[in-house]
């Protein structure tokens, strides 16, 4: 079990995973992950405490199967998952998920050559379909024995373990896998002006991402993608669920508290107004309350931490 305080440095837990968090929901964060590792298969159950924006990359050569562990609404790359779905990306490739406060999820990441091999030993055909769609649907009955027999195998792991051997528990879950994906279908894709939503977004995305230090504003944003004001917001809202004024002041913020919480040398350190201003939070006082809101601290115990830290 690992536990943290801070949404990024929870991120970074999940082994062999590449990830960054960014909390959206307000208060002290708190995240938990179980896990279990067998030879070919990582079995985990995630819990974070605030709504975040979670960019992921699973480890090279596998397949990544994520479902709810209680009927929660989450979105994967923009798409709305129904408690009765499962979501499913191969390895090395990104993707993004937007959870709500008090979330729950199982994660099974399983290697593509195991999983296949032990397809053709138990007569079941191979199918490269089962990765192509983000959401995939299926039996209930079939979901519900595959959640039940991952919570039973963490809850074992936690507690010391089962005695059953490592492999035998991997060619159960992964019989409980396959079964599941032999009978699932690919959930189709959102209607075609959700593509040109999502797109919208993306390109926001990748030039905030690319221009850190650029201080944006709602114009440049509409003058950089070509597309109105209007277009712009309800790209937002229908894809990420939040205004492309808060998703701006969201990522700013949460660019402050990476880098508060990064130890510093003091030949590098700098007052928390100019590390703000930076970030284009102009008013020390106004940095100083959102900053708290969203986090549920101040930038200087974020800092004061990271600097403990960087001396223990």
């Amino acid at each position: 079990m690992t536990e943290a305080q801070d949404a990024d440095e929870h991120a970074h837990n999940l082994r062999d995973w590449q990830q960054q968090y960014d909390q959206l929901g307000s208060g002290r964060f708190y995240g938990r992950i179980d896990e279990l590792v067998l030879p070919d298969l990582q079995l985990f159950t995630e819990h974070t405490s605030h709504a975040l924006r979670q960019q992921c990359n699973v480890w090279p050569d596998s397949l990544w199967l994520g479902l709810a562990v209680n009927p929660q609404e989450c979105r994967i790359n923009g798409e709305t998952v129904a408690a009765s779905e499962v979501m499913c990306r191969p390895g090395n490739l990104d993707f993004e998920l937007l959870t709500p406060d008090h979330f729950d999820i199982y994660g099974i990441v399983v290697r593509q050559a195991e999983l296949q091999r032990q397809a053709e030993l138990q007569g079941i055909e191979w199918s490269e379909d089962w990765w192509l769609a983000p959401r995939r649907g299926g039996d209930p009955q079939r979901l519900q024995a595959l959640r039940q027999d991952l919570g039973r195998l963490l809850a074992m792991a936690a507690a010391g373990g089962s005695g059953v051997p490592a492999r035998l528990q991997q060619e159960l879950m992964l019989g409980r896998v396959l079964d599941w994906l032999q009978g699932s279908d690919a959930r189709a894709a959102e209607a075609p002006s959700h593509g040109r939503r999502k797109q919208v977004v993306d390109q926001v995305r990748e030039y905030v991402r690319a221009h850190p230090d650029e201080v944006l504003t709602i114009t440049d944003l509409c003058e950089r993608v070509h597309v109105s004001r209007r277009t712009l917001q309800y790209s937002f809202e229908s894809v990420m669920g939040i205004s492309p004024l808060r998703f701006l002041r969201l990522v700013r913020l949460n660019g402050v508290r990476r880098q508060l919480s990064t130890p510093m040398a003091e030949a590098d350190w700098r007052p928390l107004a100019t590390i703000a201003a930076s970030w284009g939070f102009w008013h020390p006082g106004e940095f100083a309350r959102d900053y708290r809101d969203l986090f549920g601290e101040s930038p200087s115990t974020t800092r004061e931490r990271a600097s403990q830290n960087g001396e223990s």
